[in-house]
């Protein structure tokens, strides 16, 4: 699996992007989406929303299972991928790219997030 190296990844398989004006982008990475199978309903969290690091704010149907989507930080929710409610097969098929899922103004960080190399081995693990 390539883990792309700029990013950060929490222990649930979200990924995060580094901020640019305060604002971080959220997925989940090729591992979860791979792990889910054909993802067919995304349920995201309002933009306005305040969500919690680690805490659940919405949700991913698949083929084989439900599995809740958490945050990776705690903050206010900016945008959400519009493209990823109509299309939820762009999880499966880019989950890096146009599968991101929402963009969060972070007011709040843990400190167990993964480098890509220590991601790398969780999910392997």
């Amino acid at each position: 699996m390539n883990n792309p190296q700029q990013l950060r990844y929490s222990k649930e398989h979200e990924w995060l992007s580094a901020a640019e004006a305060g604002v971080s982008t959220v997925g989940i990475t090729e591992h979860a989406a791979n792990a889910l199978g054909d993802v067919v309903f995304v349920q995201l969290p309002e933009v306005g929303a305040t969500i919690t690091a680690g805490e659940s704010c919405g949700e991913l149907e698949s083929t084989k299972s439900v599995s809740d989507l958490y945050s990776p930080v705690s903050g206010e929710v900016t945008a959400v991928n519009e493209d990823v409610v109509n299309d939820p097969s762009l999880v499966n098929t880019a989950p890096f790219e146009g599968g991101w899922l929402f963009k969060v103004k972070v007011s709040g960080e843990p400190d167990d997030l993964l480098s890509a190399d220590e991601y790398t081995a969780f999910s392997a693990g």
